[in-house]
């Protein structure tokens, strides 16, 4: 179920990219005031970001499990979280720059479980406190008066320092405090007369499996799972 939906969001994503980058061809608009005319020729330049953000997990069951337990994982909803970065850009060319967002981001995702279609009482939140240290490669097209679409891909190492827990502790279902994670977004970069002001957004893919396997007096939980990867949508206002 939750790789269909992330498919048909990134699908989303794309279409509203090339509708940005169709943008660029449009050349009927009159010429106005240009606000921070130079500020793309820096070679270097810094800001902060804020944003909001929902995390959620594409889940891989077990069909051994399942077909042996009749127990099946998923997330419930999706719960709003929030991000801050710092951002530190550094000018490529015209139309490429190199970014490094190091920040930290805080979310929870809710896993339910259904044995033979029926809600099982637990309710397991996980909740992820990361630091991110995320490298990407943002593409802008031809700027438009006082707007610039773009594309932004990358990737971005995390930290989960939710992970607190000692041995004795009762954890039904566990995460793994190491990811990597593929990003793609698009934005648009407004130049307002004293500063540069953008909307952006992104999806974030994790490659490693999240499930941390441990001694449990309920291994019926992490056994009903094969895969954890980390699946994040963000929302990013930036100030440089």
């Amino acid at each position: 179920m939750h790789v269909s939906i992330n498919k048909r969001k990134l699908q989303r994503i794309l279409i509203v990219l090339f509708a940005l980058l169709f943008c660029q061809q449009v050349n009927a608009q009159k010429p106005k005031v240009l606000n921070e005319p130079n500020h793309d020729d820096k070679a270097i330049h810094f800001g902060f970001c804020i944003g909001l953000n929902t995390m959620d997990f594409i889940i891989q069951n077990s069909y051994t499990s399942f077909f042996k337990d009749s127990l099946f994982a998923d997330v419930s909803k999706a719960n709003p979280g929030f991000h801050i970065q710092i951002v530190s850009n550094y000018r490529l060319s015209e139309n490429l720059d190199l970014r490094f967002l190091p920040g930290i981001s805080f979310g929870q995702r809710d896993v339910n479980y259904f044995r033979n279609n029926v809600l099982v009482d637990e309710k397991h939140k996980l909740e992820s406190n990361f630091l991110e240290f995320p490298f990407l490669v943002k593409y802008k097209s031809k700027r438009l008066n006082n707007f610039r679409p773009y594309v932004i891909s990358g990737a971005n190492f995390r930290v989960d320092m939710a992970k607190t827990f000692s041995e004795d502790d009762e954890v039904y279902l566990d995460l793994k405090r190491f990811d990597l994670a593929y990003e793609l977004g698009v934005g648009i970069d407004f130049y307002l007369p004293y500063f540069k002001f953008t909307t952006e957004i992104k999806y974030s893919y994790g490659f490693f499996n999240m499930l941390e396997r441990r001694n449990t007096s309920h291994p019926e939980f992490q056994n009903a799972i094969d895969r954890l990867n980390s699946s994040i949508f963000m929302f990013s206002f930036y100030f440089e």
